[in-house]
């Protein structure tokens, strides 16, 4: 479990999308965002509240997604699932993780912090994973999916 663990740290660091699956009335979504993550392995986006996938999350706290680079026919194949709960954060200041990750990674301002009050303002995602998956083909003996239960 360590080396599933340290596999999915060392890569996610270097991919900056992830797709995030959502549902709503039993019809399912996919949308792609950047995002952040923490020590704890939370995962931080920022999106308005009208796009597709957050009206979804608003009514649906589940959610499943994967982190993975794009691949040329022929390589090797390494990539990390995962699924858990996701809630909308409120008042996110700079003192906060989800700030801070974000910041830390993509350099933007304390004005996306602004956002926060417009109506259709950036509204700050946190997922909480509860199982990773990681596909792969790279380092793992034999190829293939690993779970990694996650908190």
């Amino acid at each position: 479990m360590e080396k599933i663990e340290s596999i999915i740290r060392d890569y996610i660091k270097n991919v900056v999308h992830m797709s995030i699956a959502t549902c709503l009335d039993n019809q399912p979504w996919i949308s792609e965002v950047h995002y952040s993550y923490d020590d704890d392995l939370n995962l931080y986006f920022i999106s308005r509240p009208s796009r597709r996938h957050s009206v979804e999350i608003a009514a649906n706290s589940q959610i499943a997604g994967n982190i993975i680079k794009q691949h040329v026919a022929g390589e090797e194949v390494r990539g990390v699932y995962f699924e858990g709960a996701i809630e909308i954060l409120d008042g996110v200041a700079e003192t906060d993780m989800a700030f801070q990750t974000y910041n830390e990674r993509f350099g933007i301002d304390s004005s996306r912090l602004d956002e926060q009050a417009e109506e259709n303002g950036h509204r700050w995602y946190k997922i909480t994973v509860n199982k990773f998956y990681l596909f792969d083909e790279l380092e793992m003996e034999p190829a293939g999916k690993y779970e990694l239960s996650w908190k």
